[in-house]
């Protein structure tokens, strides 16, 4: 017996994400974790290094703040709605792990034999697989997707949904009655 699939459909094929910008946004959060890893004392360091690339890419609603800059987010397509915590720990287990064989001198070889290899073929599999899904991805059940993709989260209180607006004019808020803008003063 299968259990029945989210509001009476199959789960959506989302496409693509573009991997440059995929890579930009894990470059970056490299980045963070690099800074966070060289700033803390000797032991605190790798830990918080570590502990960042492994929750990362839920703090924000399934995007990190590399993935956030780089327009790209993480998403549960079973479920339809953005990647939480936990999901993020089991996606990105691996890259945790390499930070803190690299972060520790004492694992260096470790890192050089088996964090390299783990990072090749994780992109390796971003990059040829039809969904870009990692092996994270799959453990996880997440995809990385282009950040304007809709899922199921809620929309956060206080904010209204904006009608997108033909080319040069303003932008309308739900609610707000149609009619005339005026145009912003010419410079």
């Amino acid at each position: 017996m299968t259990a029945p699939e989210p509001r009476g459909g199959p789960p959506p094929q989302y496409g693509k994400a573009d991997l440059t910008l995929r890579g930009a946004a894990r470059g970056f959060d490299f980045a963070v974790a690099l800074v966070l890893g060289l700033a803390a004392p000797f032991v605190v360091g790798p830990l918080l290094a570590a502990g960042y690339l492994a929750v990362a890419d839920g703090l924000l609603h399934g995007q990190s703040p590399g993935k956030r800059l780089f327009g790209v987010r993480v998403v549960l397509p079973s479920r339809r709605v953005s990647a939480g915590i936990t999901e993020s720990m089991q996606r990105n287990a691996p890259f945790a792990v390499v930070a803190l064989c690299w972060a520790l001198p004492l694992l260096w070889p470790v890192f050089v034999l088996v964090g390299l290899p783990v990072i090749a073929v994780e992109s390796w599999r971003a990059w040829h697989e039809p969904l870009g899904l990692r092996y994270g991805d799959i453990l996880a059940d997440t995809q990385v997707v282009d950040g304007k993709v809709m899922t199921g989260d809620p929309v956060p209180a206080g904010l209204s949904t904006v009608t997108p607006a033909p080319p040069g004019q303003a932008a309308r808020t739900a609610g707000e009655p149609p009619g005339l803008h005026p145009s912003p003063p010419a410079c």
